[in-house]
């Protein structure tokens, strides 16, 4: 049997020189084939060609998805790439593009650590961050100070969110909080390293003192809380973590409060006074964007708007 050639979605990513979420949206989509060797994914070279054939064959405007995405070494002269996953970040592309019709209004798909990395880069223009920090019982602001050396940032605040526990349906396991997902049979599911989420997680694990070698699913990683949600719903795994939002939009499982977060957009403090930011401020703390976030429920939005800290 010939061997096959096949690479990594982030080999991928590194071939293209695209984000690898993106590549993982490619293969949902069904744009590019890709398989699972066991909790893996790879993608044929082969493959890989055949979609490369099909994107030089199309016109710029035949590729609607690859245009939205913040692909470029650096931002974009009359426009926003904004890092970050939540619902909260479509609203406010949309407001943005209605405002600024001439500019491209772009999203990169990332977690904290590579938003706010991009954002040191300047690679992006706006990175989110909900990141906590077990020293000093905060979030944000240490990992924006090591994350952005000597650079002066505003942190604005986009809502608070609940992270908690994906479980089953009546949480048969009783599972309710962190030393609980070291019992036998319980099957974690995992998100990506950088991300909010795991650094809860991790900075939750190493003050309990607890290993992470104990817990049944440690290594299983999904790309974002719908993700996770999901796979607990299936019956893939029997708890997660993420935000309440997300669990109200999933059936067949049920949310165990744990933690209220901190999610904050970060910019350069010297962008602020420049058009296009004049237009992103004002837009989060106009009545019109606050009452769309508001009817889209599972946020509390009491300093939505308010710059809560400066580095």
């Amino acid at each position: 049997m010939a061997e096959t050639v096949s690479y990594t979605p982030e080999e991928v990513a590194n071939l293209l020189r695209i984000n690898k979420f993106t590549v993982y949206e490619m293969i949902k989509r069904g744009d590019l084939a890709g398989y699972h060797i066991g909790r893996k994914i790879r993608i044929d070279a082969s493959d890989l060609e055949i979609y490369i054939k099909k994107s030089k064959d199309q016109s710029p405007a035949a590729r609607p998805q690859l245009a939205k995405q913040a692909e470029t070494s650096a931002p974009v002269q009359d426009g926003f790439i904004i890092c970050g996953q939540d619902i909260i970040l479509d609203t406010l592309a949309r407001h943005l593009e209605k405002k600024l019709p001439a500019a491209s209004v772009l999203r990169n798909y990332c977690g904290s650590s590579d938003a706010l990395m991009a954002l040191y880069r300047g690679t992006v223009n706006v990175a989110t961050a909900h990141l906590w920090d077990s020293d000093t019982d905060s979030y944000n602001v240490q990992y924006v100070r090591h994350l952005l050396p000597g650079h002066r940032t505003l942190l604005i605040n986009l809502a608070f969110r609940t992270e908690g526990f994906f479980v089953a349906k009546g949480n048969p396991l009783d599972i309710r909080d962190w030393p609980d997902l070291t019992k036998s049979g319980v099957r974690f599911v995992n998100r990506e390293h950088g991300c909010g989420a795991r650094v809860l997680l991790d900075e939750k694990l190493r003050v309990l003192d607890i290993d992470r070698k104990d817990i049944d699913g440690y290594d299983h990683e999904e790309m974002s809380h719908l993700a996770v949600a999901s796979c607990v719903a299936r019956g893939d795994a029997d708890v997660g973590l993420g935000i309440e939002k997300v669990a109200l939009q999933i059936k067949d499982i049920d949310f165990i409060p744990l933690q209220k977060e901190r999610y904050d957009l970060v910019i350069h403090k010297g962008d602020a006074d420049k058009p296009h930011f004049q237009v992103l401020l004002s837009i989060l703390r106009s009545e019109s964007f606050k009452s769309e976030v508001s009817g889209i429920g599972g946020y509390d939005l009491t300093y939505l708007g308010k710059i809560v800290n400066e580095t």
